[in-house]
């Protein structure tokens, strides 16, 4: 079965017995002929403390049955990417995958917040739809019902996509309320970017915001390899996009160091230069046409469909969809497919860019064949435990002199420019697990060079008090 990986000093598990009692965090809801033993929701949905001890849930580097994640920091900072994979998510046929893109300066925070809550959202919503479907309908949706007009009806392309739509919609919007709401937490000028598909059967349900992106390989008339981009990135400069962006007083243009970038910015200030046209959080610019709906999408998969691949913009701001798909379809081990497209996006940033800060790199394959290779590959890769502490460690963070730094928020009036902004000193930023993370060298405040950081460019700053005049 699959393994679960955390950052609770708990080894790759290959199978559900991981040494907890805690059974598995799923929804068992099936879809037209598909006989599930119902569960309430509560008996399934653990508190969120307990989510790194899930079985068949893994959110740092490793494998599981069916996929395989890779994530290396970059060189503006923390990492501040996130991703998942969480099989037998609502039944023992369905996965979902998610990657996350934090910006800002507590963009790290937000992307992780975003990875552990929101499929549990997810999850609520689709519980939420099927207790209100009514009549045949119902009986249909749950799998329970053997009459053949009922089961024709329900099987369409129509009912799936209402019921997943309205999930979606609806995961995404509180996840963005709870957000703006979250006590320890601050989201004015800090946001993260969502590409999140449901695999169930032959169906693939996608919901995406802002500029990760997924794409699939698959098998042509002639049995070659050919990439199919399934998501848009939502930039600025799309024109549905800007339109929106500009009827709501925003403003959106590329500086001239960086005219390949369009950026969101504030009506009455050149701040703060936010790279996509949808995110979670980045509350300073959602009355500015800043928006976090996501785009649904639905697709049937064949037998020509190879393997998926989600990965953050860091990838793709340096790689074509034909090169990674290139890249997995070569890779010696499944298990390393992750792993060598962030290596080559690594070398393709120091070739292409070298004068330019790396952008954190972030990439999900999901074979869809199900099928992965024998546990021995895992350790041939280096996905060893150690790894996986380094990149997502539950101790708490030191600065480069060694000093733990303490939680707070700090927030100012007015909008400071790049000097005064490396003249602030340390702000420290709670973390959803008690810990906290200094950033003073994360150069939040400005471009040099050829930055190409999908992030804030200037970061406003408010507070409830004006300082006395």
């Amino acid at each position: 079965m699959g393994c679960c990986v955390s950052t609770s000093s708990r080894s790759t598990c290959s199978s559900r017995s991981n040494g907890d009692t805690i059974s598995p965090s799923c929804l068992e809801i099936g879809f037209c002929g598909q006989k599930k033993t119902r569960r309430t929701f509560s008996d399934h949905v653990i508190a969120l403390q307990h989510l790194p001890s899930v079985p068949n849930r893994i959110f740092t580097n490793g494998k599981s049955r069916t996929s395989c994640i890779f994530t290396q920091q970059g060189r503006k900072g923390i990492n501040q990417d996130a991703m998942i994979v969480w099989e037998d998510f609502i039944s023992d046929d369905a996965i979902f995958c998610g990657v996350f893109d934090g910006h800002g300066p507590h963009g790290h925070v937000v992307a992780r917040n975003v990875r552990d809550t929101l499929p549990v959202k997810l999850l609520s919503f689709l519980h939420s739809c099927e207790s209100k479907r009514n009549g045949s309908s119902k009986a249909c949706f749950k799998g329970n019902s053997d009459d053949g007009d009922c089961e024709k009806e329900c099987s369409t392309e129509d009912i799936l996509n209402s019921v997943w739509r309205e999930a979606f919609m609806k995961a995404y919007k509180a996840m963005d309320k709870e957000l703006k709401s979250h006590p320890n937490l601050d989201c004015f000028c800090s946001g993260s970017t969502a590409v999140t598909i449901v695999k169930q059967g032959s169906n693939l349900f996608m919901g995406y915001i802002g500029d990760s992106r997924a794409i699939m390989g698959s098998k042509d008339s002639n049995d070659s390899m050919v990439a199919i981009q399934l998501t848009v990135d939502l930039k600025p400069d799309l024109p549905r996009e800007a339109e929106r962006i500009k009827r709501c007083k925003g403003r959106v243009f590329a500086l001239q160091d960086e005219p390949e970038v369009p950026r969101v910015w504030l009506p009455f200030d050149d701040a703060p230069g936010l790279a996509m046209a949808r995110a979670f959080g980045d509350f300073c610019l959602k009355e500015y046409g800043v928006i976090s709906i996501p785009e649904f999408s639905h697709r049937l998969l064949t037998d020509k469909d190879q393997f998926i691949v989600l990965a953050s913009d860091g990838v793709w701001d340096v790689l074509s969809n034909e090169e990674v798909v290139e890249i997995v379809s070569s890779a010696p081990t499944r298990s390393s497919a992750a792993r060598m497209v962030v290596d080559s996006a690594a070398r393709e940033w120091k070739l292409k860019y070298p004068t330019s800060k790396m952008d954190d790199c972030a990439v999900v394959c999901l074979f869809l064949d199900g099928k992965m290779e024998s546990e021995s590959d895992y350790e041939e890769q280096g996905f060893s435990s150690a790894t996986i502490q380094s990149n997502y460690s539950g101790n708490p963070a030191e600065s480069d002199d060694g000093h733990k730094s303490e939680p707070s928020l700090q927030r100012n009036f007015t909008v400071r420019s790049s000097e005064e902004n490396e003249s602030c000193g340390v702000i420290p930023v709670d973390v959803q697990d008690g810990t906290t993370l200094s950033v003073e060298d994360q150069n939040w405040s400005g471009l040099e060079g050829v930055t190409r950081v999908n992030s804030l460019v200037q970061l406003p700053r408010f507070s409830e008090e004006r300082p006395n005049p």
